[in-house]
């Protein structure tokens, strides 16, 4: 977890260099990738590489994806943010291979602490390899998916999930293993 200094709650977190980035950014994103059809991926990807996000193979950002600190983006090869998915990257995400964040996912990596100063806290969300994230999924900061785990539609991660799971609910929690195995009758 990563604590900001702020002079005060009202006070911007980002230093001035950040807020330009983070500035220009958004009219990047409206004007040269929001409009553009799914085939134009490499276009989008080309805009987050130039803004810092770090991508690895073939990743697929959806046109109205909503990203909004590209530079505290990791995506690993064929991983997919999904259709008005929303990466709020106030601190590290990163997505492994061929994970997916369907439509309509929220991951905050930002929060406050309530108990003491309302200042800013990060934490790095991490989604596993292969993992697949129902449509509205949210995701709070520090969560770790586990690899091959499925969240179900609606659930909101407060804590880690295991691996080769499905999880799901308010607050999300294991139902069982993904691929069970076989039972063998006599």
């Amino acid at each position: 977890m990563k604590f900001y200094q702020q002079k005060s709650i009202y006070d911007s977190p980002w230093s001035f260099r950040e807020k330009v980035g983070m500035f220009l950014w958004e009219y990047v994103w409206l004007f040269f990738c929001s409009w553009t059809p799914k085939p134009l991926n490499r276009w989008r990807v080309f805009w987050l590489r130039l803004f810092g996000a770090t991508l690895h193979g073939k990743p697929f950002i959806h046109q109205r994806a909503r990203i909004q600190i590209p530079w505290n983006l990791t995506m690993h090869d064929r991983a997919c943010i999904g259709d008005r998915a929303n990466i709020y990257s106030l601190g590290p995400v990163e997505l492994g291979a061929q994970s997916t964040v369907s439509q309509e996912c929220y991951l905050c990596a930002g929060t406050h602490d309530f108990a003491k100063t309302m200042f800013l806290m990060t934490d790095k969300i991490t989604i596993g390899a292969r993992a697949f994230l129902g449509a509205r999924t949210f995701v709070l900061p520090g969560v770790t998916i586990g690899d091959d785990c499925l969240i179900g539609a609606c659930s909101v991660v407060t804590k880690d999930t295991p691996p080769g799971m499905i999880c799901c609910g308010n607050p999300c929690r294991v139902v069982r293993p993904l691929r069970p195995e076989k039972v063998t009758g006599s």
